[in-house]
């Protein structure tokens, strides 16, 4: 068993436990998938793709202005600092545009194991175990690398702009292993690039997906090592919103106001209906932080442990 595999079953295993290869040629273009599945039968959601060619790939976010989505790839462990992350550039439809259109050691840029993706305006905000990095989404130039070891960053998880301006990350704060080994923190990076701690302590449930819902005005928060996920807003306490499987990882607020939420603990993709959450796709290992291409109301998925992105469609409500 590979490295990653043993990182990602001991990833598994930690959601439990705390309930209470460059394909270039394969990757340019979206392999069709049929599209009647077992797994998206009972909700009427349907696999239309799957991209390959990725490595370890975390995140997926669209950019409705150029229509194209950003996958982040951690390609290795996702605390190692080897410099060789990457991020790949891909076009509405799933064709590959630039499979490293921004690549660690090339030129000036540093990045090591990207994870959560964040646009505002031209730059493109990304985690970066415990670095903030940002570029520019057209160019791939360097903008910032922001360090945020001072502040005892540990695994910074998944990046969210707030109306105001402010970029909040989330940090999981675990190790190689997962085992938890700090303070579960969400920083706060103000306009002028200040930053400073918004949230800490257990009651975050090893922050991991956070969104920003704008009919309810706060962020939805899926923890890790946690079976609640919590609306948040900065100088409160989490609040309950709804109880699931546990493991989250990528959220989503949908412009009807609906909230998907992916679970490493029991393989879905699921919708917050009331106090609990329901399958709107299953039987997908290891899905990661989830990015909606909001011009096809499509889902893009990506398959941390496969090396690959999924698009399936949004059903409707």
């Amino acid at each position: 068993m590979s490295a990653l595999s043993r990182l990602s079953l001991l990833a598994l295993s930690f959601a439990v436990a705390c309930e209470g290869k460059d394909r270039a040629t394969s990757g340019n273009q979206p392999d069709s998938i049929p599209q009647k599945t077992a797994s998206n039968a009972p909700t009427g959601a349907v696999r239309l793709a799957s991209i390959t060619g990725f490595k370890t790939p975390e995140s997926v976010r669209y950019d409705s202005a150029d229509d194209v989505f950003f996958v982040s790839n951690i390609n290795g462990a996702p605390i190692e600092h080897d410099g060789n992350g990457f991020i790949s550039r891909v076009k509405g439809d799933g064709t590959v545009d630039s499979l490293h259109f921004i690549q660690g050691g090339r030129g000036r840029v540093s990045l090591d194991a990207p994870k959560g993706l964040a646009i505002v305006g031209d730059t493109l905000w990304v985690a970066d175990i415990d670095h903030v990095r940002a570029f520019n989404k057209r160019t791939g130039a360097t903008i910032a690398n922001l360090d945020l070891k001072a502040k005892h960053a540990t695994f910074l998880n998944d990046v969210v702009a707030a109306p105001d301006g402010v970029i909040y990350i989330t940090d999981t704060s675990v190790d190689g292993s997962f085992k938890h080994v700090g303070t579960d923190r969400i920083f706060a990076i103000a306009p002028g690039r200040r930053i400073t701690v918004a949230a800490a302590g257990d009651t975050l449930g090893g922050p991991n997906g956070i969104a920003w819902d704008p009919t309810k005005k706060y962020f939805v928060l899926g923890g890790f090592g946690t079976k609640n996920v919590f609306s948040w807003m900065p100088g409160q306490p989490p609040q309950k919103l709804a109880v699931g499987a546990g493991g989250y990882d990528g959220v989503e607020v949908l412009a009807d106001g609906r909230v998907l939420v992916t679970s490493w603990a029991d393989s879905t993709i699921s919708v917050i209906a009331g106090d609990h959450l329901s399958p709107l796709v299953r039987g997908v290992s290891a899905p990661a932080d989830i990015g909606i291409d909001t011009r096809r109301q499509r889902i893009a998925l990506p398959r941390f442990q496969d090396d690959r992105v999924e698009l399936w469609s949004i059903p409707a409500r």
